[in-house]
């Protein structure tokens, strides 16, 4: 079966800190709770939801003042679901990849293979100098994330793994048990840069963009998919978006309205600072945010830009495209997320299937 045969699949962000995935102070039914976070879990997979990603956070900071730990927090929903893949964020530098490979291999033995890893090469200096780990600069964290998935791939795929790089060295090391999942447990990693998109194209398996125009998305998956051909790889995209659907435009453009109306000002300016400054430090001198306005900044990770804002119909036509575009997955975030993941699963995603089996038949009736 071809990428475009395949549908589009659907994860999204885990409140597994506080304070939503807007930086506003408007009204969220959205609670960082692992009680909230299980029944947030359980109703995402009812709803046709494929993946969860947790996040890792160990400041506080722009209304995450709390926050769960990430990899023990996903082994904690995937107790409680059957189907779900849940995604753990870990940062190369508070983790070292020889706990990672052991830690996350017995989950996915304890879960039935059910275990993913985002490898976050980190953008916040602040938390890195709060709990005392190095900053490398820009490209190599990206040195460093890249050793660590290679390394991850190593001890889960060999016996007698070595390995001796700049930031982690392996020698004649064995892990049993490997994990369940052959052939080894899927590594998701995010970034805009050239140093970020370089790594996806050689690495991981899939890669994570923040939310953009179709035309914007469609120039990074090229060049992305351009370079892991040459380098006899392949690698699936997720798209970051924000996902507001209601019956009418009107009220979903009023709910955009009103997050960015009630913006946590002074946070949303931090927020941009610190992503400016982190994007400085890239060769290319500018990073994920740095066309990135004021009401992008609202959404961490320009979940508005991708406009999938509106009624079911114009989601799913939105959806659509862009996975005609090479997007593979669509990482959601939401203001009210079990209410909002429910009528997503029984309002949108029947007609995203709906336009993807037509989109078949018209596929079919060209190449016959």
């Amino acid at each position: 079966m071809s990428e475009q045969e395949k549908n589009i699949t659907f994860a999204y962000w885990v409140p597994n800190v506080s304070g939503g995935l807007v930086v506003s102070n408007i009204e969220q039914r959205t609670d960082w709770s692992y009680e909230y976070n299980v029944r947030l879990a359980q109703t995402a997979e009812k709803n046709g939801f494929d993946y969860a990603l947790t996040q890792i956070r160990f400041t506080a900071g722009y209304g995450a003042d709390n926050q769960h730990e990430s990899v023990s927090f996903s082994h904690g929903l995937l107790a409680k679901t059957e189907r779900l893949k849940v995604i753990a964020a870990i940062l190369p530098g508070p983790w070292k990849p020889a706990l990672a490979a052991k830690q996350l291999a017995t989950i996915d033995h304890l879960s039935g293979g059910r275990i993913a890893v985002n490898v976050v090469s980190g953008w916040f200096r602040g938390e890195f100098d709060a709990i005392g780990e190095e900053w490398p600069e820009h490209d190599q964290r990206y040195v460093r994330s890249e050793e660590f998935i290679r390394t991850l791939k190593g001890v889960w795929t060999q016996d007698q793994f070595s390995f001796d790089g700049k930031y982690y060295q392996f020698k004649d090391y064995t892990l049993k048990p490997k994990p369940l999942q052959k052939p080894h447990i899927e590594i998701f990693q995010g970034g805009s840069s050239r140093a970020a998109r370089d790594m996806a194209s050689r690495v991981s398996d899939w890669y994570f963009t923040n939310g953009n125009t179709p035309e914007e998305i469609k120039k990074q998956i090229d060049d992305i998919r351009e370079k892991a051909k040459a380098n006899n790889h392949s690698v699936k995209i997720g798209v970051n978006a924000f996902i507001i659907a209601r019956d009418t435009e009107q009220e979903a453009q009023a709910v955009l309205q009103e997050i960015i109306d009630k913006a946590n000002i002074q946070a949303v300016h931090a927020f941009g600072d610190a992503t400016r400054e982190a994007g400085a430090s890239s060769i290319e001198g500018e990073g994920n945010w740095a066309k990135s306005t004021f009401e992008d900044l609202v959404q961490y990770n320009d979940g508005f830009k991708t406009n999938l804002i509106g009624t079911p119909q114009q989601i799913a036509e939105r959806i659509v495209e862009l996975k005609s575009i090479g997007v593979d997955l669509i990482l959601s975030g939401f203001l009210h997320f079990i209410e909002e993941v429910e009528y997503f699963g029984q309002k949108v995603l029947p007609l995203v299937r709906q336009l993807e089996a037509q989109q078949q038949v018209l596929i079919a009736a060209k190449s016959a």
